[in-house]
C-alpha cells in the first residue's frame, strides 16, 4: 500500500482575478500539472477575464478563455499551504500558519497585449521559481 504525500496546493490573489492570478494560475497548472493543486480569486471579482490576457496567454500556448473570475472567500484562503497576493492589500484575509507571499507586478487592466506580455513573462519566471521550492520534479 503507497502513502501518497498530500501535494501543496497555492492560491493566487488579485482585485478582479481577470488577469495578473488567472496567469499565474494557468502557468502553474500547465508547469507544474498535477504535482500541484492550482486555485484563484479576486476580492472584487470581474465579470471576465480581461482579453488581453487571455491573448497573451494563448501566444504563451496557454489557453484561458474558458475560465471566469471567482469571488475570494474565507475559506478558500484557509485551504491553501501557500497564498500568493497580488495587489489586493488589505482585502487579502490572513490566517495563522498559512505562508504568504506579495508578487509585486503591474495590474493588466486596461493594458493592451503589448503591455500584458511583460507582465505575463515576469510572472512565469515567479511561478518556475515557486515550483522548484515547493514541488521539485
Amino acid at each position: 500500500m503507497s502513502t501518497a504525500t498530500p501535494r501543496p496546493s497555492v492560491l493566487f490573489v488579485c482585485v478582479h482575478n481577470a488577469g495578473r492570478s488567472q496567469m499565474a494560475a494557468a502557468f502553474l497548472a500547465h508547469l507544474a500539472g498535477d504535482r500541484i493543486e492550482v486555485r484563484s480569486a479576486g476580492s472584487a471579482p470581474a465579470e471576465t477575464v480581461n482579453p488581453a490576457v487571455v491573448q497573451a496567454m494563448d501566444e504563451a500556448g496557454i489557453d484561458i478563455s474558458a475560465e471566469t473570475p471567482k469571488i475570494l472567500t474565507t475559506e478558500a484562503v484557509q485551504a491553501p499551504d501557500v497564498v500568493i497576493t497580488m495587489g489586493c492589500g488589505d482585502t487579502c484575509p490572513v490566517f495563522p500558519g498559512k505562508r504568504y507571499l506579495d508578487w509585486k507586478l503591474d495590474d493588466p487592466a486596461g493594458q493592451g497585449v503589448e503591455s500584458v506580455r511583460p507582465i505575463r513573462d515576469g510572472i512565469r519566471t515567479l511561478v518556475e521559481g515557486l515550483i522548484a521550492e515547493i514541488a521539485p520534479a
